[in-house]
């Protein structure tokens, strides 16, 4: 086993795949007793073989110089690194062929990070509509505290467009980021992401700082898109999601090139914000069905979607794959994405009050919020993932009370219809 390259991604001229380097990439068993599965290194800090190791290591972590070529980055302490983290880490990235990954304790604390690390008192970020509650209320509520202001456009660009939000922006301050949801969370609208990489571009060529692009990834990442191959500088994860799949653990991402992912890094070390390494090692587990779990979701969705259409009680379904050439959305669609996933959204005929028997009378679908797991989920956005959003807001960008989200699973197929039907016949 000695000499062996446990970061290769190429096998002679052959190129590994993902779904494949999910098994062992980045880990090296002679180092853990010839353990086949990495152990988890529930550990705060880490011993140093000399004083000198101990300088070394903290002068790399803290910057106060480059790191050689030829040195590892060394253990100091589980805030600032850990080996299952690292790992970790490294998996996530091929996914997007970027430089870095950086793991965090959640979604939102992904989300945070980044843009704490990007925004300064009298910056604007401009981010489209609509994005899921929490971030939503972020940006709307706790940064304007903090001196910094935001411009939306409407995902889809059908009536307010990232170029009329730009426009805006440059009027209240220095644009630092563009941030966007794509899909959307709950109404699955998309952003054209090289387009959203371009306006950075075009505002740098003009004169004005070159905004971070940031893109919430969550729906279909990291398996159906890959916004880093479309321009974007960082992509966000809810790990909870579909990433670690199986609603038992909770986490969030931030990838991107070395450059851009910096200062987010330092940021992470004194705000405390990482993963824990138990966390860390449920994640990479899941890593290694990711791809399969996927598949089989949004074999189900495709299903579930088809049998919704055509429903007498069920008005409108928000599904990716029901695009055709003429919708708003469809050049987006086919550059960007590799599938239409497994979550999506769907209004019945009737209110508040049809919704509420709809989802107080499933059965195997569980009625709860966050999606991606293994087992189907759905829940009513407008009173409870959108609670925070303004109500306004809400009925501009047509979540209604009409409107509920499922997160469709890896059950069979046919008993979750049987069931929606089931849950349907009651209004």
């Amino acid at each position: 086993m000695a000499g062996k390259d446990y970061k290769a991604k190429m096998l002679g001229n052959h190129k590994l795949h993902p779904e494949t380097q999910m098994m062992g990439y980045g880990y090296d068993p002679s180092l853990s007793e010839n353990s086949l599965k990495a152990p988890v290194f529930m550990t705060s800090t880490f011993v140093f073989d000399s004083a000198q190791h101990g300088k070394d290591f903290f002068e790399v972590a803290y910057g106060k110089r480059v790191r050689a070529d030829d040195e590892e980055p060394g253990l100091i302490y589980s805030r600032i690194n850990n080996p299952d983290l690292e790992v970790l880490e490294d998996r996530l990235a091929l996914w997007e062929e970027a430089d870095k990954a950086l793991v965090f304790a959640s979604g939102m604390a992904a989300i945070s990070t980044t843009l704490l690390a990007y925004l300064r008192p009298g910056d604007v970020i401009v981010h489209s509509a609509p994005i899921y509650g929490g971030s939503e209320f972020l940006i709307r509520n706790i940064l304007p505290a903090y001196g910094i202001k935001s411009v939306e456009f409407e995902a889809g660009g059908l009536t307010y467009t990232l170029a009329d939000a730009i426009e805006e922006a440059k009027t209240l301050g220095r644009v630092a980021a563009i941030y966007a949801e794509s899909p959307a969370n709950p109404n699955n609208a998309l952003v054209d992401l090289e387009r959203m990489a371009g306006a950075a571009d075009k505002l740098e060529s003009d004169g004005h700082h070159r905004p971070v692009t940031v893109v919430d990834n969550t729906y279909l990442g990291p398996v159906w898109q890959q916004p880093t191959k479309h321009g974007i500088d960082i992509v966000i994860y809810s790990l909870t999601k579909y990433v670690a799949g199986h609603s038992d653990v909770v986490g969030g991402a931030a990838i991107g090139s070395d450059d851009v992912m910096a200062s987010i890094q330092g940021f992470r070390t004194i705000m405390g914000t990482m993963l824990d390494p138990y966390s860390g090692w449920l994640i990479m587990r899941s890593l290694e069905t990711l791809k399969i779990r996927m598949e089989k979701a949004a074999e189900n969705a495709l299903m579930i979607a088809e049998h919704l259409r055509d429903h007498p009680k069920v008005a409108n379904v928000r599904y990716l794959g029901f695009m055709t050439e003429d919708s708003p959305g469809w050049h987006i669609f086919q550059d960007q994405c590799k599938s239409a996933g497994a979550t999506f959204a769907f209004d019945i005929v009737g209110g508040e009050a049809e919704a509420f028997k709809v989802l107080d009378n499933l059965t195997i679908i569980k009625l709860a919020v966050s999606l991606g797991g293994t087992e189907s989920l759905m829940e009513h956005p407008y009173h409870m993932t959108h609670a925070d959003v303004p109500d306004d807001v809400k009925h501009r960008l047509g979540i209604t009370e009409s409107m509920l989200r499922i997160s469709v699973g890896i059950e069979n197929a046919s008993d979750l219809i049987a069931d929606l039907d089931q849950a349907l016949s009651t209004i």
